[in-house]
Formats: structure tokens, C-alpha cells, sequence
């Protein structure tokens, strides 16, 4: 049993979901672990994770209209606010989803479906830097 672990970093532009599977797949290639299990961990709180369809571009849109009407950015709904109107409703949006993900790793690719993607899912209105922790143990 082997481990590696590693850092990515993404920059975000906008709210929404950013798929992240290709920088993913590129650090897991540079590791020599054929078979085993990936960690991923976003380190943040108003930002989290997503396995989703990565086909049809109307699933992203219809999550992210979803989560604007689960928690919308209502200034009077909420009393945390330091950051501004998505402050609050990011933390709910993170909170409903996942900031780690566990993916198998079969014959050194990530093990998803056909029409699966991984995808950073930013909850903040304005660009910012997003850090993920890598964690792959196997053989």
C-alpha cells in the first residue's frame, strides 16, 4: 500500500458549478498508484464538491437555479452577513451538499460513470481562489 497527496488550486469566476475532472485526472496520472481510493477536500465553507452529469449543460443550470431558490440571497433572511449578501446563503449551500469526496481509482483512472463529472461548486458571487487536498492511498 502506497499513499500520495497533493494540492489543487482553482480559480473560480463566477457562482456555479466548475468541472474540475480534467485537473483532477492530470494530478492522479502523475502519481504511480494503479488502483486504489481518492480523497478529495475542499477546504473552504462557502464552496463544496459535486459528482454530476457533465453532458448536458442544462443539469449545472438547473442545480444552481435549485440551490438560488433553496437559499436565496434574502439580506432580511439572515443575520450573518459580514461578507455580503451570499455570505449566509453560501454556507447553507454548503452545508446541503459535501466538501469531500471519496472516488475509486481503477487502472490508475478515476472511477466514474460515463456521464459523470467532478465539480467544484462555488457559493460566492465574486472570483476567488478555491484549494483542494488530494489524498490517494492504493497500490
Amino acid at each position: 500500500m502506497r499513499q500520495a497527496h497533493g494540492r489543487l488550486a482553482i480559480e473560480t469566476r463566477r457562482q456555479g458549478l466548475a468541472e474540475i475532472t480534467d485537473r483532477v485526472a492530470d494530478w492522479l496520472a502523475e502519481q504511480d498508484i494503479a488502483d486504489g481510493l481518492l480523497t478529495i477536500f475542499c477546504r473552504h465553507t462557502s464552496a463544496s464538491l459535486l459528482i454530476q452529469e457533465n453532458a448536458a449543460r442544462e443539469v449545472r443550470g438547473d442545480i444552481e437555479d435549485y440551490f438560488a431558490r433553496i437559499a436565496p440571497e434574502d439580506p432580511t433572511a439572515y443575520a450573518h452577513d459580514d461578507e455580503g449578501p451570499d455570505d449566509m446563503p453560501a454556507h447553507l449551500r454548503t452545508a446541503l451538499t459535501q466538501v469531500s469526496l471519496s472516488i475509486p481509482v481503477i487502472d490508475g483512472q478515476v472511477g466514474l460513470g460515463t456521464w459523470q463529472g467532478i465539480y467544484l461548486f462555488e457559493h460566492r458571487r465574486r472570483p476567488h481562489r478555491r484549494e483542494m487536498l488530494l489524498h490517494l492511498i492504493g497500490a
